[in-house]
Formats: structure tokens, C-alpha cells, sequence
């Protein structure tokens, strides 16, 4: 039995794997090919924060496979009771063979899996990390840009912008692109919402260039993905005094911007959006982040292969 709970569990290899199993599920879906391998298994997705993306993304990817789905938001659930999360995780135990688990506090899912028979996925825990959006990111950049790093000596360049501190999309994502070569990030957010230290100290570890000093301007003309991701006021103090709105507009990705990034670079973001990315860049063919949600299902479906039947064939 095996859990997906944070990237440290990942090689270079077993991430080029699920890649290439991802456009094996893809071209299933894509070909209408009726496909049961999961039929007979149960996923129970348990979700503890609000999510649209993530949840269907499951669902859908379950379904494709011949899989059923049990549905548990925590306001329907035990929690409204007091019952503990260990509790709840044992219980589900008796009805499913995964559970994929979207938590406020970090490292709740690593909890979940300690006590857990049944493989335990981590859809996203407080800001600490978000495997399975990482992932499919990364299938993303692979998708759209044919390699992940540079080429011939140039790097590829990957601009980071927005909430770094909170965004446990943009920690987990970097992660992974750590296993590959000939990358530099740059990161552009408002004060205090800086990436945190221990992702630097970890980036530094692998010796992968970091810039800071760009200004969004200048930064977006050399990028060759551009990863937006909003301001987590769910994240602040409750008594902080921060205009999420204020914030975004001033690093907000627009049409004069988007003129001025190569003809062949990528906009990402794992939304949901609020005023980060203009509503007029959604025309643009350079704007992925619908297509990372349908690259999400082909991923997922992989994932859920790999990790309830151990198959990556």
C-alpha cells in the first residue's frame, strides 16, 4: 500500500512515469475507449476546505475508470460532532479502497496515512502542499512545451508571482521541477507574502538559480512559464489588515503584459483567479489554466491507476 502525501516522495523517474501514463489516459479518454480497470473500487473524497477544481477533478478521473465516488463535505460528516480526524479516517477505512483528504492545518494528510489501511491522497494541506496539482502542472509545462528545462544551454525560465508564502501549489510545483536541469525561478510577490525560507534553503540545495531583484515587467519578457497564484487571504490572521484586492491589482497579469512575454511562453495558474489575471487574457492561446484543469483529470487518472492497482503500464 502506498499514500501520496508531499513531493519527497518523488524521483525524476517516477515523475517522467506518471507523465507518461497521464497521455496514456488521455488518449483513452480521448479515443472514447470505455475503460473499467477501477470498476469494483471505491474513492471517498473528504474535503474539510471548499474546492471545485480538485473534487471534480477526482470524480471525473474515478468515473473514467470505472470507479464509484463517495462524497464527504465536513459539515455533513461526524466533525460537526467532535469526532477527530483519526476517528473519521477509521472509519472510512470500511467503505472505500483510497481516500483522498483536502485539509486546512499542514501535515494533516501525513496524520490521516499514519493510521490509515487504505492509501491516503493529499489534496491540498493548509499551506503546506498540494502533490497532485503539482503534478499536474507539471504535465502541463510537458504538454504545452514539449520538455521540462532549458534547451542547449538556455534555461527555462520560471516566474512565480503572487502569494508565495501561503500557495502550497507553488511550493509543491517547485519540488518537482527541483528533479529536473537547467531551470532558474523568479519570484515576484508583495511584502511578507515572500517564499518562504525553507523552499529557498531546499531550491538552493539543489542548485537551481533564484532571482528576486526583476520587476513584473521586465520578468515576464524573459519567462518562459509564467505561474500566477492569488492572494490566500483564507491564510492571514484574522486581524491583519490586507486589501486581497489592492494586492492583485498591482501584480495582475494584462493584456499590455502578456504583449510583451515571448510568443511561445505559457501563463499557468491553479485558480480559482480573482483579479490576478485579467479576464481579457482568457483569449489568449499563451493562457493555459483551463487546459491544466483538463490535463488534471488525465493526471489524476494516473494517479488513482498507480496508486489503488500499483499500475503505471
Amino acid at each position: 500500500m502506498k499514500h501520496l502525501i508531499d513531493m519527497s516522495q518523488f524521483t525524476r523517474f517516477l515523475v517522467n512515469s506518471l507523465i507518461q501514463h497521464a497521455d496514456r489516459m488521455k488518449s483513452i479518454v480521448k479515443k472514447g475507449v470505455l475503460d473499467d480497470r477501477l470498476r469494483g473500487k471505491t474513492l471517498i473524497s473528504l474535503y474539510y476546505e471548499p474546492s471545485t477544481r480538485t473534487m471534480c477533478s477526482f470524480q471525473s478521473a474515478m468515473i473514467k475508470l470505472g470507479g464509484s465516488n463517495i462524497f464527504i463535505a465536513d459539515k455533513f460528516s461526524s466533525t460537526e460532532k467532535g469526532e477527530s480526524i483519526e476517528d473519521t479516517i477509521k472509519t472510512l477505512n470500511c467503505y472505500g479502497d483510497a481516500i483522498v483528504l483536502r485539509h486546512p492545518e499542514k501535515g494533516s494528510s501525513k496524520i490521516a496515512a499514519s493510521i490509515s489501511d487504505i492509501p491516503v491522497i493529499n489534496a491540498g494541506d493548509g499551506n503546506g502542499e498540494h502533490p497532485t496539482q503539482a503534478l499536474l502542472d507539471i504535465y502541463t509545462i510537458y504538454s504545452e512545451l514539449g520538455s521540462i528545462g532549458g534547451k542547449l544551454g538556455h534555461p527555462m525560465r520560471i516566474l512565480f508571482v503572487g502569494d508565495l508564502k501561503n500557495s502550497r501549489t507553488v511550493h509543491s510545483l517547485i519540488q518537482v521541477l527541483c528533479l529536473y536541469e537547467n531551470i532558474e525561478f523568479i519570484y515576484i510577490s508583495p511584502i511578507g507574502l515572500e517564499m518562504p525560507d525553507e523552499i529557498k534553503d531546499y531550491i538552493s540545495h539543489h542548485r537551481i538559480t533564484q532571482i528576486t531583484e526583476y520587476h513584473l515587467l521586465e520578468a515576464i519578457s524573459v519567462a518562459d512559464v509564467v505561474y500566477s497564484t492569488r492572494i490566500q487571504k483564507e491564510r492571514f490572521d484574522v486581524n491583519a489588515n490586507v486589501n486581497a484586492k489592492t494586492l492583485s491589482l498591482q501584480y495582475q497579469i494584462t493584456p499590455d503584459l502578456m504583449s510583451r512575454a515571448k510568443p511561445n511562453m505559457i501563463l499557468m495558474h491553479p485558480l480559482p483567479r480573482n483579479d490576478e489575471i485579467s479576464r481579457e487574457v482568457d483569449a489568449d492561446p499563451r493562457a493555459v489554466y483551463f487546459k491544466q484543469m483538463e490535463y488534471g483529470v488525465y493526471m489524476r487518472m494516473a494517479i488513482l491507476d498507480w496508486i489503488i492497482c500499483d499500475n503505471l503500464n
